[in-house]
């Protein structure tokens, strides 16, 4: 077969197949082309999704008539400086976003630079290129692209709905609005609710603008990062463990302000959350990574979106420790979301039912014939049918009733009381207030009850927490286990006859040379010919393990992370499970002196707001949110 050159037209097409997939490829070329020309305020406008029109207008530095000209042909760019391909510090640098666009679809461009008197407009239809001619407009520029893969229909049955093309659509601007607070975006159209974000000013622009896409919720549940470590700087936001989503959507990370989606740092941020969170659930985080610009190619992927880092175990390593330190300095903390869940299954719901205004106590069935009415009948109906004592545990007699005489001091014998403790005195209970007192303001508050023998109750000076005793203690029991392993070699286990493991010649050579690393772990391996390994010890804590697939397993992260994680996170797992079943279990009643002990080391330890699977330790309702459940606010 004879050998020959492609037409210009057939080279954008193909050009285009390799950057331009969906109508969201095409506004995130748009888009980034604008915050490079300096834009203050872009403006995003679709219908169908993207299929019959993207227009995007900027306030930038615009064009001249030359550089118009030249923007719509291939390998044209402003954004290299030196041609340094090494050197990129800009979001679009190819110089085939546009010519790629106008292969396959109708574009059209206005464009005004300062200097200019008016503006010029300039289009390209399936490719063929028209002059540039004089247009009115202000200062900036406007892109329009009009019927996508119109020159290319067999694309457009690869497709998805309009709303799905309009989503990705709006995760694309909104992954560039976190990158750059101080420019404000508004997106709007045929297909979608009108949405704006104003650029972000004051001290800390970037938490405005993730307050303005994430929501109120996250800024209260997150925590800060700010880490360095030989020139590369992490900064940004990571969630509480117990503030977490069913996907990953949530994570945004962002390379010297290139939104990306790199496997090597998502890679990071599972490890960072390997024992807070479940498997199922993922973090939320908004991480910015700053480095030098040769350190870091984002000339891997046509569409920019992988780049690929010179040191990534130092990337990755800086990623783990940064997100691990911020959950040990959180301590106790959990997520604020866990109250409104609540608080909402709380909320009485019954037929009928609406809740009285402040400070009316008709409604609740406090007065008489028409003023009782409904609130009576809720009150009736949702009476009790029976009180079981052993459900609530007091620790003291708390006080007379009016018209009851004070308890003498006397053993406390209810069925689910405590039979070795009395009820103290009037005058033992006012001895003990200043202590009380003092109690209630520590974080998670003095312990008041149990419940269920499951829940511990405990008051703070402006609420209450509830404290499932498990959770808690299960958490407090695996840290320590954690301490004792990182203090000390973990325990080995001596095999009576080594195990050969045969493996690829590369892979063999990058677990001996891990062996010492390993080592630190209680894995003992050494080369046993050029494709083979000999394990001579295990960790004692694996017991009758697989070892053949453990250690294909190990040699399988060293070959894509080049870190051995993977057993660590076994024993972790084991320690967890010891953990697990060495903790205070759910119906084991606690004496008080144990429960106000378990709240004071909960406050010592980090990372108690949740258990070894993710599951939030305690809930605090806020006086105020109660005191609204029952209508007196």
């Amino acid at each position: 077969m004879k050998v020959r050159q492609l037409g210009e037209q057939v080279i954008n097409q193909i050009a285009a197949g390799e950057v331009i997939e969906r109508p969201a490829s095409v506004i995130k070329e748009l888009v980034e082309n604008a915050v490079d020309a300096g834009a203050t305020q872009i403006e995003i406008v679709t219908a169908a999704g993207g299929k019959t029109l993207m227009r995007v207008s900027d306030d930038g530095d615009g064009m001249h008539r030359d550089d118009l000209q030249l923007a719509i042909r291939r390998h044209c760019t402003s954004k290299i400086s030196d041609d340094d391909l090494f050197d990129i510090r800009t979001l679009g640098f190819r110089g085939e976003a546009l010519p790629s666009i106008g292969s396959v679809a109708r574009l059209a461009i206005q464009s005004r630079h300062a200097d200019e008197d008016h503006a010029w407009a300039i289009a390209i239809e399936g490719g063929k290129e028209q002059a540039a001619v004089p247009a009115a407009r202000t200062r900036g520029t406007q892109v329009e692209v009009r019927d996508l893969f119109f020159a290319t229909p067999a694309r457009l049955k690869f497709l998805k709905s309009d709303r799905a093309e309009a989503a990705a659509i709006t995760e694309i601007v909104k992954r560039i609005a976190l990158a750059y607070p101080g420019i404000g975006f508004s997106l709007a159209g045929a297909d979608r609710q009108a949405q704006s974000w104003p650029g972000a000013r004051g001290t800390d622009p970037h938490l405005t603008r993730i307050a303005q896409i994430l929501g109120k919720a996250f800024v209260d549940n997150a925590m800060e990062i700010d880490a360095v470590r030989e020139g590369v700087r992490l900064s940004g936001f990571a969630g509480l463990p117990t503030h977490h989503r069913g996907n990953a959507q949530h994570q945004f990370f962002f390379v010297n302000g290139r939104p990306v989606k790199d496997k090597l740092l998502l890679s990071g941020l599972r490890g960072a959350y390997a024992d807070v969170l479940a498997r199922d659930r993922h973090p939320v985080v908004v991480l910015f990574l700053d480095l030098d610009p040769v350190q870091v190619d984002v000339n891997v992927h046509p569409a920019k979106a992988d780049v690929r880092f010179r040191d990534g175990q130092l990337v990755r390593g800086l990623l783990v420790g940064a997100i691990r330190h911020a959950l040990v300095q959180a301590g106790h903390r959990s997520s604020t979301s866990n109250a409104a869940v609540a608080l909402d299954a709380l909320r009485p719901q019954a037929p009928g039912y609406a809740s009285a205004p402040a400070g009316n106590g008709a409604a609740y069935g406090a007065g008489t014939g028409a003023g009782a009415g409904a609130g009576a009948d809720f009150v009736r109906s949702h009476a009790a049918p029976h009180w079981d004592p052993g459900a609530f545990r007091p620790l003291d007699g708390g006080g007379a009733a009016a018209g009851f005489a004070e308890p003498a001091q006397a053993p406390f014998t209810s069925p689910g009381g405590f039979e070795d403790f009395a009820v103290p005195s009037a005058d033992a209970r006012a001895h003990d207030a200043p202590v009380e007192i003092e109690k209630t303001r520590l974080p998670l508050g003095a312990a008041r009850a149990q419940v269920h023998e499951t829940y511990i109750i405990a008051q703070t000076g402006d609420g209450v927490v509830i404290v499932d005793q498990h959770a808690a203690h299960e958490r407090l029991v695996y840290e320590r286990l954690k301490e004792a392993l990182a203090r000390k070699d973990v325990a080995r286990q001596m095999l009576l006859i080594p195990e050969i493991v045969e493996l690829p010649e590369e892979d063999a050579a990058r677990l001996t040379e891990r062996a010492e690393d390993l080592e630190k772990v209680g894995l003992c391996l050494e080369a046993f010919g050029p494709g083979a390994i000999a394990v001579r010890e295990t960790p004692a804590m694996l017991g009758d393990m697989d070892i053949q697939g453990m250690v294909r397993n190990l040699a399988d992260e060293l070959a894509e992370w080049d870190t051995a994680d993977g057993l660590k996170e076994k024993l972790d797992h084991v320690a967890a499970t010891m953990a697990c079943h060495g903790s205070v279990r759910a119906g084991r009643r606690m004496r008080p002196e144990e429960m106000d002990a378990l709240l004071r080391d909960m406050e010592a330890t980090p990372l108690s707001g949740q258990c070894n699977h993710g599951r939030p330790t305690w809930v605090e309702l806020k006086l105020t949110d109660i005191e609204k459940l029952f209508g007196r606010k």
